[in-house]
């Protein structure tokens, strides 16, 4: 298949206003490729070389990339930035362009160049980057080399995640959503929609619906849902058991003991590979008894001498590229384990919480005062139970608790009632935070002015539509150095026009617009309902809003598919009035 059959799809989608024919056009796409063309297609479509545990790293801006762009155009390169200013996006700079081609790359061919190109390193590396990029361009007409533009400089942003995927494969495969839920499933415990769309078109629907566990691609985690009080959650779930929630990494870990090397790999929450960044925590790991393993847990600093936890601020410490051993020394990880999803070729997902945590106790000696724990559990069977375990998780320091039911499976990729988040309440009627979406900014007044941004949108997610919805608009929680620090945030994914993955009505439309890129941290009063804002909002009902939200911080484990969605935003509304 030839890249501008894909481009020109791209642009066809780009312009779609509509899921549902953003996501028929995909498949009938899909329908076209070769498995192997899939693969590429579908992993390129979220802008991406690779999928998500295995990181895309070209390593090349807007700034770096002009210079070869003012090349290809036969501009200046003060010209192609003033053009970029204007446009907002380079890749817009690059479809303008005329220049001679020869229209005969295809998919492998530009997959295979971008790969290339990520592997130059070194001395002289971002000359020659600059080299091959221009070359690639100039071999592409110009609507394809908008796109390929945009996957190298990390903003191709055609406003669907990997959900709309899974259902453009169930379209391909069958013609409607019939299937989708088979594809989700595999999805789920196999985080590579490229490999799955290669699955599918090589070998059938079933071999998809009989994809397992494989020790080195993640699973995508489970989630927990959220209730006001203990009283709340007992009646919900009944007899059930409580953890700590700690304030750490939550962190997969994989452990492959079948080469003549071990692999250790430790992913985040949202299926990043941290595993450099922590080689005290892989040391202990390869010494398990085990072949192979994947476990999750919570990695927080232990201060030993004081023994105490330390704060999240602490532990985030950790996350760096540069002087890791020190660090490591510096700030000792502990591991608490709180689940068992594979080992040495059995699947734990369908078996009961109360037998993946048997199994881990025998891998593991929770007593041992080491790196690697099981974490503390206590049985509950009354609500009084439950507040007084929760209230002395609170002055030990803690967030709170993570409730589960004992008879309850590991739903991979869901949200549900098996797993239920107890937090520390603060004032107002909203218990807790709100993971929220930025979408825009407003120019500021008086003070504010000095700094070109006064205020700022955000959104949560909305599942099912795959878009994000508005529900505050904030102004208060940063300090003067935060606002400066939060608009060069927002101008580094700031877009010319409304990204159409954003739902906002006109009256609250921002004066500059961001990609739905950075996630952040919100307070709120309460939750009230909202003529305005459009989360949740539907003909017949209103949306909701966060009454006095404050900014919080910035929350950096996250995509902004993982931010609150709309459905617990409207628990938390019901929540407030179970208090």
């Amino acid at each position: 298949m030839l890249f501008k059959t894909v481009a020109l799809v791209f642009e066809a989608i780009e312009h779609e206003s509509s899921r549902l024919a953003m996501t028929q056009r995909l498949a009938d796409l899909l329908k076209q490729a070769t498995p192997a063309e899939a693969e590429i297609i579908c992993t390129m479509s979220l802008g991406q070389l690779h999928p998500p545990y295995i990181a895309t790293e070209l390593n090349l801006s807007t700034k770096n990339t002009v210079k070869p762009v003012a090349r290809l155009l036969d501009k200046s390169e003060q010209e192609v930035t003033n053009a970029v200013k204007k446009e907002g996006d380079l890749g817009l700079v690059v479809a303008h362009g005329q220049w001679g081609h020869d229209d005969e790359l295809t998919v492998h061919d530009v997959y295979n160049s971008l790969c290339a190109l990520e592997k130059i390193t070194g001395t002289g590396s971002q000359e020659e980057k600059s080299n091959k990029v221009f070359e690639l361009l100039h071999q592409l007409d110009p609507l394809s080399a908008k796109y390929v533009t945009r996957i190298i400089i990390g903003k191709l942003r055609l406003g669907f995640s990997d959900m709309t995927i899974v259902d453009a494969l169930s379209w391909m495969a069958v013609g409607s959503k019939a299937v989708r839920g088979i594809i989700e499933d595999a999805f789920n415990v196999c985080a590579d929609i490229g490999l799955i769309a290669k699955i599918l078109k090589q070998d059938g629907l079933n071999t998809v619906e009989q994809m397992g566990i494989k020790v080195g691609i993640p699973i995508r985690p489970a989630g927990a849902e959220r209730l006001p009080t203990a009283r709340a959650i007992v009646e919900k779930i009944g007899h059930c058991v409580a953890q700590p929630k700690l304030d750490g990494f939550r962190l997969q870990i994989h452990v492959d003991k079948t080469q003549a090397t071990p692999q250790v790999y430790f992913y985040s929450r949202h299926l990043k590979d941290m595993s450099f960044m922590f080689p005290d925590l892989t040391q202990a790991f390869e010494q398990l008894n085990v072949k192979e393993l994947i476990c999750e847990g919570e990695a927080i600093v232990y201060d030993a001498n004081a023994d105490v936890f330390l704060p999240f601020q602490e532990t985030v410490k950790r996350k760096r590229k540069h002087d890791i051993e020190q660090v490591a020394a510096e700030l000792p990880l502990q591991v608490f384990l709180f689940d068992l999803l594979y080992v040495d070729g059995q699947e734990y997902l369908s078996k009961t919480h109360a037998q993946r945590r048997t199994k881990l106790l025998t891998l593991f000696d929770s007593h041992k005062k080491d790196t690697i724990k099981v974490i503390q559990e206590q049985e509950i069977t009354t609500a009084e139970q439950l507040e007084n375990y929760f209230t002395s998780n609170i002055a030990a320091g803690l967030e709170g608790l993570v409730v589960k039911k004992e008879d309850s499976i590991y739903k991979a990729g869901k949200r549900n009632f098996n797993w239920i988040k107890l937090k520390r309440q603060e004032e107002g009627q909203l218990d807790d935070t709100i993971d929220a979406v930025i979408l825009g900014y407003y120019a500021g007044a008086g003070k504010r002015a000095g700094f070109g941004i006064g205020a700022f949108l955000v959104g949560v997610y909305n599942t099912s539509l795959d878009c994000f919805e508005t529900v505050a608009k904030v102004g208060t929680g940063l300090k003067d150095n935060d606002w400066i620090e939060l608009k060069k945030r927002c101008d580094s994914v700031g877009t010319v026009n409304k990204p159409k993955n954003i739902n906002c009505p006109k009256e609250l439309y921002p004066d500059v617009w961001t990609s739905p890129e950075i996630v952040c941290l919100i307070r709120a009063d309460e939750i009230t309902m909202s003529p305005l804002h459009t989360a949740g909002k539907t003909a017949e009902n209103l949306g909701f809003a966060l009454r006095f939200p404050r900014f919080m911080g910035y929350v950096t484990d996250k995509k902004p598919n993982q931010a609150t969605s709309v459905a617990e935003i409207k628990q938390l509304y019901k929540n407030q009035f179970g208090k």
